[in-house]
């Protein structure tokens, strides 16, 4: 009982600090509205995994709010898939009372499978999301009911990277697969996977230019032991993104859609480090816009 008082207490301890450090950084008041966005015009959001640690997706949300953002991108145990409309209308409640907007969602499997592929179409189009992170296998059918079906839903799909292994490891597997298929087949370009698989995310973004409809904003430092590489995630700044960069190139792309912090570490007591996270990305915009 002892034991968990104390976890309850530290979460709250780190929340507070959360609440106080982004109220300075953002130079208000939580709650009272923005003299200048901090942001720089980019819809600056959370990928909902950062928040795991939290189950309920109301207090998952409330943090995101207290953090002073307003994006999502949802991963399913927070907002699970559904299409009834009654399943609709639940979850755009939640979203619509934490004033936050759930602007993409995943990551999703997609394979030939056209009922199973529309089912989370109909269901990004109904809650008025903008993008799917995907994990699209690799074969033609698959890409032709992606072509298809972002025409029909006007629904892009965002190929997410998953770092050395994985099936979209480097900037040339995504590349490969979207090479004259439909605008709206693009990427969710994951900087820290691609920090793990030795690319340098604000290259990998230009060279995918448009079609980036997603951006995983993760940190990797990559240090050497015994001879051998490894490599760890670290909160924004602290590794080897040059978050600058990274910004430089979206705004040259006017890249309009969510721009989501994700952390993957502490996830029981995240707050403390996703608002050092964020402080980096505010910092990084000040130098882009000085």
């Amino acid at each position: 009982m002892f034991e968990s008082r104390n976890i309850v207490s530290r979460r709250d301890f780190l929340a507070a600090s959360a609440v106080a450090a982004g109220s300075l950084a953002l130079g208000r008041s939580v709650g009272a509205a923005d003299d200048k966005d901090p942001y720089g015009g980019f819809k600056m959001g959370v990928q909902s995994y950062s928040l795991r640690g939290y189950k309920d997706p109301k207090i998952a949300l409330k943090h995101t709010r207290t953090l002073g953002l307003k994006y999502w991108e949802a991963y399913p145990n927070h907002i699970p898939m559904g299409g009834t409309p009654k399943h609709i209308a639940e979850q755009k409640a939640i979203l619509d009372e934490a004033g936050v907007k759930l602007l993409a969602y995943g990551v999703i499997n997609f394979d030939s499978n056209e009922t199973s592929a529309r089912a989370a179409f109909d269901f990004a189009k109904a809650m008025g999301i903008v993008a799917l992170s995907a994990n699209p296998k690799k074969d033609k059918a698959t890409f032709d009911l992606l072509d298809k079906l972002c025409e029909e839903y006007e629904v892009a799909i965002a190929i997410h990277n998953h770092g050395p292994g994985a099936l979209y490891d480097k900037v040339t597997d995504v590349q490969e697969m979207v090479k004259d298929r439909h605008p709206l087949v693009g990427a969710c370009v994951d900087t820290g996977h691609y920090l793990r698989s030795d690319e340098v995310p604000h290259e990998v973004i230009e060279k995918l230019g448009k079609r980036v409809f997603g951006v995983h904003f993760k940190d990797v430092k990559t240090t050497v032991q015994n001879g051998q590489k490894r490599k760890q995630f670290r909160i924004l700044g602290e590794g080897d993104l040059d978050t600058l960069a990274c910004l430089k190139v979206l705004r040259k792309l006017k890249f309009q859609n969510c721009l989501a912090l994700e952390y993957e570490e502490n996830p029981d007591n995240p707050l403390s480090d996703i608002e050092a996270c964020l402080k980096t990305v505010r910092d990084a915009v000040k130098k882009l816009d000085a």
